[in-house]
C-alpha cells in the first residue's frame, strides 16, 4: 500500500510539473539530469522527461553553453544559497537562439544534505525581441528627426551627404554609411560624396558602378539602376557580395541596405548603410530609412532650389516645406508601422487624426496647433508596437494581466518619441490621450487643465473612432452609441468644449470619416 502511495505521489508531482507554464529540471552533484517536465524535454528535443535521466547538457542542442550552466550549478550547490532571475541564451536543437529567464536553488535530500541543483526558466525571447524592437524603433526614429533638421540647416549638397552619412553613425548606430552619386562616365561609376564611421581605403579599393557588369550587380548598384530599397542581410552567403564579400567582412560590415535617391522618378544616387549583424534590418528599420532617403532627396532638391532662385526669398519657402513634408511623412511612416502589427485597427490612428483635426478647426485653434495634434493623433498608438501581436488581435476578453499590458502603451509611445524635439508637444499628447478630465484615466490619473488641450481632443476623438469601428472582441456599436458615450461623460470624463465640438460635427455639420 505504501508502494502504491508513494508511486501515486510521484505520478501526481510530474502531473503538475508538465502543467506549469515554466520549463522544470534537476540534476545531481555531477549535473546529470535526474528528471525535468515536459517543456523542458521539448526544448531538449526529447519526447518525454524520462529520455533525459542520466544526461549532461553536453548531450543537448544547447553544448555550446553547457560550461555556463554548469559553473552555474556549482555555484549554487558551493554556496548554498540560489540564484534568481537571470537572464542567459540557450541554442535550440535548430541552432536557434533562446533567451531564458532562470532561476536555480540547492535540490536537498530529507537530511538537508545538498544532492544537486534544481532549477526552472521561462522563455523570453518574444519579450527581449520586443524590447530590441522598440530599442531600434527609437534609435532609427532618433536618427530620422535629426536628419529632418540637417536638412533644414545645411547650407551645401557636400556638407549635407557628409552630415547624413554621419548621423547614420553616430545616431543611427550603424558601422559605416555613404551618400554616392550616379557618373555617366563609360563604366557608370558611383561616385562617394559622403562618408563616415568607414575604414580608411574601404571605398576606394572596391569597385562599385551602377551598370550590368558584375561590379554593378551589388546592392548600391542594383539599388541606383532599379530605383528599388536592396536590403543584404548577409554579407557571408549573399551571392551578390561576392566581389566585395572579403572587403566587406574583414571590416566587419556583416549586412547593409541601399536606398535609392529619385528625383522626379529618376534615381540619381544611392544611400548605402552597413551594420554590424546579420540580418539587422528590420520591417520597421527599412521603413524608416527609406523615409530618410526621400528626406534626403527633398532637401538636395530644395538646395538645388536655392541656387537658382532668390537665395532668400527661396529659402524661407523651402525651409517651412521641408520641415512639414519631413515631419509629416515621418510620422506617416511610424503610423503605418504601427498599422502593419495590427490590422484589426487599421486606419484607427488616421481616422483618430481626421476627427482630432476637424474639432480643433472648429474650436478655432491656430492652424500650425491643428496641424501639430493631427500628428500626435497619427501615432497615439505608438506604444502598441511593444505589446505581443496576439494581445492585438485576440478576440475575446483579455486577462487583468493582459490589460495592464495593453494600457503600458501610452507610457511606451511617449518613452519612444519623448527624446525627439517636435515643434509641437506630440510626445505629451501621445502620453496623456487616456487621461480623463476627472482623474480615472491613466497612466498617471491628471485632472483637468493638467491635461494638454491636444490630449483631451484625441481623448474624445478616440473613443469615438474606437466604439464606431470593428474590434477582434467585438463588432462596430455605431456613431450613435459612441456620440452618447461622450455626451454622457461631458465635463467628468472628457472636455466640454471638445465634445461640443464633437457633436455639433456629426450633429450639425455633416461630418464623416473619409478612410
Amino acid at each position: 500500500m505504501d508502494h502504491i502511495s508513494v508511486h501515486n505521489s510521484l505520478g501526481l508531482f510530474q502531473n503538475i510539473l508538465d502543467h506549469l507554464p515554466l520549463r522544470v529540471f534537476w540534476k545531481d552533484t555531477d549535473s546529470r539530469y535526474l528528471g525535468c517536465n515536459h517543456l523542458f524535454a521539448r526544448d531538449a528535443g526529447f519526447s518525454c522527461p524520462e529520455e533525459l535521466i542520466g544526461k549532461t547538457d553536453q548531450d543537448m542542442g544547447w553544448k555550446d553553453q553547457q560550461a555556463r550552466y554548469r559553473a552555474d550549478d556549482r555555484q549554487v550547490m558551493e554556496s548554498e544559497a540560489p540564484r534568481q532571475d537571470y537572464l542567459e541564451p540557450q541554442t535550440t536543437p535548430q541552432g536557434e537562439t533562446l533567451w531564458l529567464r532562470t532561476s536555480k536553488f540547492p535540490l536537498r535530500d530529507a537530511s538537508q544534505a545538498i544532492i544537486g541543483v534544481v532549477g526552472f526558466y521561462e522563455d523570453v525571447t518574444a519579450q527581449r525581441q520586443a524590447d530590441e524592437t522598440h530599442q531600434r524603433v527609437a534609435r532609427a526614429l532618433d536618427l530620422l528627426t535629426k536628419a529632418n533638421l540637417a536638412l533644414i540647416h545645411s547650407k551645401q549638397e557636400q556638407e549635407l551627404f557628409a552630415e547624413i552619412s554621419r548621423l547614420c553613425v553616430d545616431a543611427g548606430g550603424y558601422l559605416m554609411a555613404w551618400v554616392g552619386v550616379a557618373e555617366h562616365d563609360a563604366a557608370k561609376t558611383i561616385r562617394p560624396v559622403g562618408q563616415s564611421g568607414f575604414e580608411e581605403g574601404y571605398l576606394d579599393t572596391v569597385q562599385i558602378t551602377w551598370s550590368d557588369a558584375p561590379s554593378g550587380q551589388g546592392p548600391t548598384g542594383t539599388a541606383l539602376r532599379t530605383g528599388k530599397t536592396i536590403v543584404n542581410q548577409n554579407c557571408r552567403t549573399n551571392p551578390a557580395m561576392a566581389p566585395w564579400r572579403e572587403a566587406a567582412i574583414k571590416r566587419g560590415y556583416q549586412s547593409s541596405i541601399a536606398l535609392p535617391l529619385a528625383y522626379q522618378g529618376t534615381a540619381w544616387g544611392t544611400l548605402t548603410v552597413y551594420a554590424a549583424a546579420p540580418d539587422a534590418f528590420a520591417v520597421e528599420e527599412v521603413m524608416l530609412l527609406q523615409e530618410l532617403a526621400n528626406n534626403l532627396t527633398y532637401g538636395v532638391a530644395a538646395l538645388r532650389m536655392r541656387a537658382e532662385h532668390d537665395r532668400v526669398v527661396v529659402e524661407q519657402l523651402a525651409q517651412e516645406r521641408i520641415l512639414r513634408q519631413s515631419f509629416g511623412d515621418s510620422i506617416k511612416a511610424i503610423a503605418n508601422t504601427i498599422e502593419a502589427r495590427d490590422p484589426y485597427t487599421s486606419g484607427h490612428n488616421a481616422r483618430v487624426s481626421q476627427l482630432s483635426i476637424a474639432i480643433a478647426r472648429d474650436m478655432g485653434l491656430p492652424e500650425d496647433t491643428v496641424f501639430g495634434i493631427g500628428l500626435a493623433a497619427s501615432i497615439h498608438d505608438l506604444g502598441k508596437i511593444s505589446i505581443p501581436s496576439e494581445l492585438l488581435s485576440k478576440p475575446g476578453r483579455l486577462t487583468e494581466i493582459e490589460y495592464m499590458l495593453v494600457k503600458d502603451h501610452a507610457q511606451s509611445g511617449y518613452d519612444i518619441i519623448k527624446g525627439i524635439t517636435f515643434p509641437w508637444s506630440i510626445a505629451t499628447m501621445v502620453w496623456q490621450h487616456h487621461e480623463r478630465m476627472d482623474g480615472s484615466g491613466y497612466p498617471r490619473g491628471l485632472k483637468g487643465e493638467q491635461i494638454l488641450l491636444g490630449s483631451r481632443i484625441l481623448a474624445v476623438a478616440d473613443v469615438v473612432e474606437s466604439m464606431s469601428s470593428n474590434r477582434p472582441y467585438r463588432p462596430a456599436l455605431g456613431i450613435a452609441a459612441a456620440l452618447h458615450e461622450v455626451e454622457r461623460g461631458r465635463g467628468t470624463h472628457y472636455d466640454a468644449a471638445v465634445v461640443d465640438a464633437c457633436l455639433g460635427l456629426f450633429r450639425h455639420k455633416g461630418f464623416t470619416f473619409a478612410v
